[in-house]
């Protein structure tokens, strides 16, 4: 069999008790959610909620279409005018996910030549940024500066250090001022 080797490895994954199962909750749950991106506990929110329903009342239940073709609407456009005044900056740009949101900074930032200098401890958004970025990457040991200054040390040209802030699995804080 051509594929017989998917079959295999699904065993494999089996055997290593590396298949993970959906296990899909109710609408209503009583369970408080710790494993989600719900930080702020907003997403069942009375006025977020409302406010959804009234958007998507008003503009459809999608954008149609990727931003650059026809995903733009006037209500992104205020959204970002709304977030870049709020957080006192001259733009914003907002993503569908945080995981759009690195990939498009880091492949941004890293043109053809320069050095991308990744955290070992990095989320997975944030590698896949850096194996689509049109740089060379250099994996580097966890929330260490020094290591992080060593690499781009070796490297002329345009680089930059890629790092979570806080780190989702393991829960401890990036030394930003050190970096």
């Amino acid at each position: 069999m051509a594929f017989g080797w998917i079959d295999e490895q699904a065993l494999v994954r089996r055997r290593a008790g590396l298949v993970r199962t959906l296990r899909p909750r109710p609408a209503d749950s009583p369970l408080l959610d710790l494993a989600s991106n719900d930080y702020l506990g907003l997403a069942r929110h009375p006025e977020v909620t409302e406010g959804a329903a009234r958007a998507a009342r008003a503009w459809g239940a999608g954008a149609t279409g990727s931003r650059l073709v026809t995903g733009t609407t006037e209500l992104h456009a205020e959204l970002e005018r709304e977030l870049a005044d709020f957080c006192g900056f001259e733009a914003a740009l907002v993503f569908s996910s945080g995981y759009a949101a690195n990939l498009a900074a880091v492949t941004a930032l890293a043109p053809h030549g320069s050095l991308v200098v990744s955290d070992a401890g990095n989320h997975a958004s944030l590698i896949d940024g850096c194996r689509l970025a049109r740089g060379t990457t250099q994996v580097v040991g966890h929330a260490d500066p020094d290591a992080v200054r060593k690499a781009l040390a070796t490297h002329e040209g345009p680089a930059v250090a890629v790092s979570d802030t806080v780190f989702s699995v393991d829960g401890d804080a990036a030394p930003l001022a050190a970096l």
